[in-house]
């Protein structure tokens, strides 16, 4: 018998090495999948309407008296931020909130139009909200007022996501976390 080299066992190792390196992760997924072990689907993390709210025949008014119409060709998503009468404080906070979402699509922002609908007259949309260029507020409209997720808290801001067609497609309660917000929409944005 010849005695092996030691180069040769290092080579013969060293294939054996990359052979498991790139087999033995598809012999466990493969595994884990006979098993019935996957992982959780991504899920929105807003209320997912369904069937999605039908809002095509809804034209609703701009503080300045002129229509905001859904026009789906330019392909708009639109967040709508529900503020009660002198709501102070949360709307600061959802304010805040909305503008680091927006911010945060970074070029897809111009596709995300942030309608802010005051439940009053004299209400303006809170300054934090100031750099979100695609920012129009909105005179109330019931129709989008009763679309909030039932159990909100009258001193705090409910938001609904809206398609490019007119669709009610997420809502999410007062003190929503813009994170969850941002993370559906970016989602949403990618696939439309």
């Amino acid at each position: 018998m010849t005695e092996i080299d030691p180069r040769q066992r290092r080579n013969r190792l060293m294939l054996l090495g990359l052979f498991a390196l790139f087999f033995v992760p598809i012999a466990l997924a493969m595994l884990l999948n006979a098993a019935g072990v996957r992982p959780a689907p991504d899920r929105a993390r807003g209320e997912l309407l369904q069937p999605p709210a039908d809002l095509r025949t809804l034209v609703p008014t701009l503080a300045d008296g002129r229509a905001y119409r859904w026009n789906p060709a330019q392909r708009t998503w639109r967040i709508v931020a529900l503020a009660p009468a002198d709501c102070g404080a949360p709307c600061a906070r959802a304010a805040q909130g909305l503008d680091v979402a927006w911010e945060l699509f970074g070029k897809d922002a111009r596709r995300v139009d942030v309608l802010w609908m005051c439940a009053s007259t004299t209400c303006t949309p809170p300054p934090a909200t100031a750099r979100i260029t695609t920012l129009r507020t909105l005179r109330d409209t019931p129709a989008l007022r009763a679309l909030a997720p039932t159990g909100t808290p009258a001193a705090g801001v409910p938001v609904l996501v809206i398609d490019p067609n007119g669709f009610v497609v997420l809502r999410y309660a007062a003190g929503f976390d813009p994170a969850h917000l941002r993370t559906d929409l970016a989602r949403l944005l990618k696939t439309r």
